[in-house]
Formats: structure tokens, C-alpha cells, sequence
């Protein structure tokens, strides 16, 4: 099962259209956290407008894949649970968010080796075969250890200006 977060209550319509596509296409199992506010008609997965922290964790642990926007939390909850992640950032200039910290993100954590980025959904379906097996291409396995490293806590330091 595929697991689809998005993070705040903001729709992010290119993303859950996106995967609700390429469900269909590749007849995958897919749970999203979607907001009330999405302007798009769901056909191939399953919804959810609001999951509790309880229910939010079940679909979480059980999923096989973890595709979100670039948030922190989402990020460092799959790195620490040792979670497959495709990242998929929100842009600016696409109204999807007030800046493009979200791009910044994931080319950080992509550039240290941590996650699989998507940027585009032609992107995102190759990501997701890649990593679910259904190419023939090897998927990039990031395992992080319960504990962050001396250079990743110092990385996040200086990227947030505490050092």
C-alpha cells in the first residue's frame, strides 16, 4: 500500500490528481490524507479529508510507500521508521505554497542521499516503479539508523542558522 500525505490543511491538487492517475494506471493500492478544499475528482484510491494521529500512524507504519509533500516532519518520521519516501515538493509558482521552502527541502535531503525527489508526475510514476519493483531499475534504499549523525545534525544546523 501507498501512502499519500500532504500536510497542512492547503489542497495540493497536481499531487493527488497525479497519483490518483497513475493508481489507476499501475493498479496500485493507494490511502491518501488529502484537504476538504481539493478541487479534483478522486477515482482510484482512497480518501481521507482528515486522519487522526492514531489513524495517521496506522496508515503510516503499514504502508509500504510514503509519498508527501516536503515537509520536515513527514521526512524525518520515514528516515526514522526507515520508511521508502518519494518527496514530492509543492512550488510557488504554481500556488501550491507561500515559498519554495519545499523545494530547498528536498534538494537538501536529495543531495545528502536521504530521499527520492519528484518534481513532475511523468517523474513521480518512474519513482514509484523504480522503488515498488515494477522496473527494472534499482531503487535508491536510504536506511538511517534511530539516531540522527554528528554530520546530519550539523547539516540541519547550519541549514536552519543554529551553528
Amino acid at each position: 500500500m501507498i501512502f499519500v500525505t500532504i500536510g497542512t490543511q492547503e489542497p495540493f491538487d497536481r499531487l493527488i490528481q497525479g497519483i490518483d492517475n497513475i493508481s489507476g494506471e499501475l493498479k496500485l493500492d493507494v490511502i491518501a490524507q488529502v484537504s476538504s478544499g481539493a478541487k479534483i475528482t478522486i477515482n482510484n484510491m482512497k480518501v481521507y479529508g482528515f486522519l487522526s494521529p492514531d489513524e495517521f500512524a496506522k496508515y503510516f507504519d503499514k504502508a509500504e510507500l510514503i509519498v508527501a509533500h516536503a515537509g520536515m516532519g513527514t521526512i524525518i518520521s520515514a528516515l526514522v521508521k526507515n520508511k521508502k519516501l518519494i518527496v514530492f515538493p509543492r512550488e510557488k509558482k504554481l500556488g501550491e505554497h507561500r515559498s519554495d521552502h519545499q523545494i530547498a527541502t528536498a534538494k537538501y535531503f536529495e543531495e545528502m542521499g536521504y530521499i527520492t525527489v519528484a518534481r513532475t508526475i511523468d517523474e513521480l510514476k518512474e519513482q514509484i516503479e523504480i522503488t515498488l519493483g515494477l522496473s527494472d531499475s534499482k531503487p535508491n534504499d536510504v536506511i538511517i539508523g534511530k539516531y540522527a549523525s554528528k554530520s546530519l545534525i550539523e547539516s540541519l544546523r547550519n541549514e536552519i542558522g543554529l551553528s
